[in-house]
């Protein structure tokens, strides 16, 4: 069987079809045994999948595909995936950097078969054929990006097509990441804001890949300081409720300097307290909201949302919100009577 899943509903084999052209929100893509052999057929994939024989086989990935960028996240197994001569006769020279973070990767072209271990990565084009083998469970991640914009960037990139980059190598953790997050933001979806993280993305595979050195520091500029942005965001958004939560905690995971991180938020014309605050306030808001916290007290959700001080909480709340904590519980006390 195959199941597709995108935001707004699930369907199954006969429905996929317009779904097939351009997936601008995030398609969830799942499939078993032989039905993995349809995705190609049906738009849903950028190359054919075969099950290998007596190996359990699947695919359950995310998928987006939009104008100049191609992004997949997910998990494969016991399937080789085929991208062959007759594949490769339509133009399309995309590269693709196939980031394996975790499994087994076997990968065959130019007469050579090289294999892709956990943390590893490679540059692909597709206008040549190869095929991956992933005997047993793989999880990975695609972006892909047109010649056009990538090739100006990098002296010679074709030198670098089938040469596995070794776990560690420049960027590459900090790409993963990114791809990871951009898989289902809806800001990719505009076509402004698409433009600028494509060339976000470009800087940080030239990078990856130890590309010249002006490009280098061209990309430094650009594309790295916006993944360690999301990075830096998304390790604060896992540890808001923290009361220890500083710029100097955040660095120490990060791997990074504190003077970075607000250097980082800076760029963005905010600070790193202004934005913790913020997304405590987010925070406590959707509890204060929540049918599910209706017994709590404000003082408790407020100590549960980062909060120290419940004046200062208060206080900030109805700054932010422009009403009160028990303005906010009032009326939804209202409402549900």
């Amino acid at each position: 069987m195959v199941l597709v899943t995108s935001p707004i509903k699930t369907t199954t084999n006969e429905a996929v079809a317009d779904m097939a052209q351009l997936a601008t929100e995030a398609l969830r893509v799942q499939a078993r045994g032989g039905a993995v052999q349809s995705l190609y057929e049906r738009g849903l994939t950028w190359v054919s999948f075969r099950p290998m024989p007596d190996l359990a086989c699947g695919i359950d990935f995310d998928i987006r595909k939009l104008p100049g960028l191609g992004l997949l996240s997910g998990t494969a197994q016991g399937v080789r995936h085929e991208h062959m001569y007759e594949d490769v006769q339509d133009g399309n020279d995309d590269f693709s950097l196939h980031m394996n973070l975790s499994g087994l990767s076997i990968v065959a072209g130019q007469g050579r078969e090289l294999t892709l271990r956990d943390g590893e990565a490679m540059l692909l084009r597709y206008s040549e054929s190869r095929t991956i083998t992933r005997p047993g469970p793989v999880y990975h991640r695609i972006v892909r990006l047109p010649r056009a914009l990538l090739a100006p960037l990098a002296h010679n990139i074709d030198d670098a097509v089938l040469r596995p980059i070794p776990r560690g190598t420049g960027a590459l953790d900090l790409l993963a990441n990114y791809v990871g997050a951009l898989i289902h933001d809806p800001a990719i979806a505009k076509p402004d804001m698409r433009q600028l993280i494509i060339a976000q993305l470009c800087d940080l595979v030239v990078v990856t890949l130890r590309a010249t050195r002006d490009a280098v520091a061209a990309a430094e500029g650009r594309g790295i300081r916006a993944a360690r942005l999301s990075a830096v965001k998304t390790d604060i958004e896992k540890h808001v409720a923290e009361s220890d939560l500083t710029p100097a905690a955040v660095a120490r995971r990060q791997r990074i300097s504190d003077s970075y991180i607000r250097k980082l938020f800076e760029g963005e014309g905010t600070s790193f307290s202004e934005f913790v605050l913020s997304r405590r306030l987010v925070r406590a808001h959707r509890m204060l909201t929540d049918p599910r916290s209706a017994g709590r007290s404000i003082s408790s959700i407020a100590f549960d949302a980062g909060f120290g001080d419940l004046s200062y909480f208060n206080r900030t709340f109805k700054r932010f919100y422009s009403t009160a904590p028990s303005e906010i519980r009032a009326a939804i006390a209202r409402e549900n009577v």
